[in-house]
């Protein structure tokens, strides 16, 4: 029996909002994007890399706050293009945890926490 990838599902309230922070300040690409009609709740995935998040403007798809950590073998280089984008709503630093890692996290502007680690599982 096999596994695949986790694809979180998290909670969006305004798409300007969403797409400022994931794509302009993240990094993140929009792959596809869809909606039942016009004027109706938008859901969409981004990506970077092997990263893949879904973004849904649903009710009932997900509760916002939620938290996640994501896997990354360039940490530093990551926060230094953060930093030098002079996102207003985040200044993200890197932190040494007491279990060995190094972290760097950041809420969305919709309560969602996404922590970047440098802790690589096998």
């Amino acid at each position: 029996m096999g596994f695949a990838k986790t694809t979180p599902i998290l909670r969006i309230f305004d798409e300007v909002k969403a797409r400022e922070f994931y794509v302009d300040f993240l990094g993140f690409a929009v792959d596809w994007e869809h909606r039942f009609g016009p004027n109706m709740p938008l859901y969409l995935q981004v990506s970077r890399g092997d990263c893949r998040l879904h973004l849904s403007e649903h009710h009932g798809d997900c509760s916002p706050g939620s938290a996640m950590r994501i896997e990354t073998d360039e940490l530093e280089s990551f926060h230094a293009e953060l930093l030098a984008r002079d996102y207003q709503y985040a200044r993200p630093g890197i932190e040494d945890t007491p279990w060995g890692s190094r972290d760097m996290s950041l809420s969305d502007p919709f309560g969602n926490r996404l922590t970047f680690t440098n802790a690589i599982s096998t």
